[in-house]
């Protein structure tokens, strides 16, 4: 990593984390926390009020996204969801909602205050099916073909390694699994000096990739059915965008070998980097339920 991407990536850490702050420190007033974003084209208002009411203040309060994910994912009782970049919660917390007990919701994020706000609001919520992971998402912490589906909410552009982003939620998802994803993405037309010229990175503009970019990203990493729908503008050219793709039911290359490991129960089987398909359950226990030949 570069010195000028270590510098991008702590500028937003540290504007999501002074976010986190804003939101907690909010919270003990006696009106509550106000909300962190109040443009009409990102945060808390491009959620139904149905939602919004459901859930703790201080997650909806630390809600930095530019669409709801989780209204066009199509999530289903049971399936394990992973939001990457999942700030305050408020997609996890609704995710969890969506696929109930028997399903898991998983967020992802890199900054210290925000899990902690998330944990706050986990708790806030009741939510029991819920987990927060301390991690970046160029390099997720769970086993390959894990997830149903994957959420993110403003989030992939921020990054500066997207093809390991995209990369990376290959690899987690399931065969057959998909991606239902709110984030800016530029008109074809626009260099990438004229993006910049729209909005700074950390505002979510000049690190947006084009439309044919980000469909050449994810064809790259093996996405299929791949969609990509404008929603609102949020800059000249500029706009919230709907991404929908899925990864195919028979996967070649390097996930190939993770899938023919799955009637044992774990990725590399048998070997130093073995780890359970439900990270929920330890290697030994997956195995033994699996009836797997190479136990021990």
């Amino acid at each position: 990593m570069n010195e000028q991407t270590t510098d991008l990536r702590e500028t937003v850490r540290q504007r999501y984390a002074a976010a986190a702050v804003k939101v907690t420190a909010g919270g003990t007033a006696c009106c509550g926390p106000e909300p962190v974003e109040v443009d009409e084209n990102f945060g808390s208002t491009l959620y139904a009020a149905d939602d919004r009411d459901a859930l703790p203040a201080e997650a909806v309060a630390a809600s930095l996204g530019c669409g709801n994910p989780t209204a066009v994912a199509e999530l289903r009782e049971g399936e394990r969801v992973l939001d990457l970049g999942s700030g305050g919660g408020i997609d996890v917390l609704l995710s969890a909602r969506r696929v109930g007990p028997t399903g898991k919701a998983y967020g992802l994020d890199m900054t210290e205050e925000m899990l902690a706000l998330a944990l706050a609001n986990t708790a806030k919520a009741g939510a029991t099916n819920v987990e927060f992971l301390k991690g970046t998402i160029e390099a997720v912490p769970l086993p390959a073909n894990t997830i149903d589906v994957v959420i993110s909410n403003c989030v992939i552009n921020l990054s500066t390694d997207k093809p390991s982003v995209f990369a990376e939620t290959f690899r987690v998802l399931k065969p057959g699994g998909r991606i239902g994803v709110s984030d800016v993405v530029a008109d074809d037309t626009l260099t990438p000096d004229q993006r910049a010229e729209r909005g700074d990175y950390v505002g979510c503009i000049s690190g947006a990739l084009s439309f044919a970019e980000y469909r050449a990203g994810l064809e790259a990493a093996g996405f299929t059915d791949i969609e990509i729908t404008a929603t609102h503008p949020v800059a000249d050219g500029m706009h919230s965008a709907i991404v929908r793709a899925t990864k195919p039911t028979t996967v070649t290359g390097p996930d190939a070998s993770a899938t023919d490991d799955s009637c044992c129960g774990v990725t590399d089987c048998c070997t130093p980097a073995e780890q359970a398909t439900d990270p929920s359950i330890t290697v030994s226990k997956a195995k033994s339920a699996a009836g797997c030949g190479c136990q021990g």
